[in-house]
């Protein structure tokens, strides 16, 4: 009887903490969207009938609206990953695929966009996985002034967040960066964590 009711304790509390990885990040997110909704960080929708810009188009990938890359580099990429690190987030050397449309496959960056260091924007997309709090679900805890560090080598790029915004999921705009000569990363992700409804998208400028 004793070993039951260890058990039963041990169910409830496993449960809790299950339910608790999903509702705090979801209550973060819609905390996040109230206190900022008027500071104009949320923006229309891509106009309609624009599916395609520039080699990119939007996929529906299991009733998932994704970003899909047809563009092909002059010149081969030496290397098929390299680091993140946001240290506000805790994440730190997270791999990131290059020229990647698979998701599944973690951090990726859309295929022909900037690599790190170079002109124009390194555009890394992920999933937000409600689940242990791992990965891109805690971007919307960034702040203007941040820093993320992305790692080639033995060489880091250092990039300040200068902005965040929701847009919507055909919203193709935010894969062009915000001028022809900066050099600029954005940081992608679906919200509320774990529901694909939009898309928040964080810009950062090299520093």
């Amino acid at each position: 009887m004793i070993q039951k009711k260890s058990l039963s304790i041990i169910l409830l509390i496993f449960g809790l903490l299950v339910v608790a990885q999903v509702v705090v990040p979801i209550a973060n997110y819609k905390i996040w969207e109230m206190t900022n909704f008027e500071k104009s960080f949320l923006v229309s929708p891509y106009p309609a009938g624009t599916s395609e810009i520039l080699g990119v188009s939007v996929k529906n990938q299991d009733s998932f609206p994704a970003f899909v890359s047809d563009r092909k580099r002059l010149t081969p990429v030496p290397y098929s990953q390299f680091n993140m690190t946001i240290g506000r987030l805790g994440i730190k050397e997270a791999k990131v695929e290059v020229d990647n449309n698979d998701l599944d496959k973690g951090p990726s960056l859309l295929p022909g966009t900037a690599l790190p260091g170079e002109r124009g924007n390194v555009f890394i997309s992920s999933h937000s996985s409600v689940l242990f709090n791992n990965n891109f679900s805690r971007l919307v805890n960034l702040k203007v002034g941040d820093n993320i560090e992305l790692m080639v080598g033995g060489t880091i790029f250092s990039y300040q967040v200068v902005g965040i915004k929701v847009v919507d999921p055909h919203d193709l705009s935010v894969i062009e960066p915000p001028d022809s000569t900066g050099r600029y990363l954005s940081l992608m992700t679906c919200v509320p964590p774990g529901l694909n409804i939009k898309r928040l998208v964080v810009l950062a400028e090299l520093i």
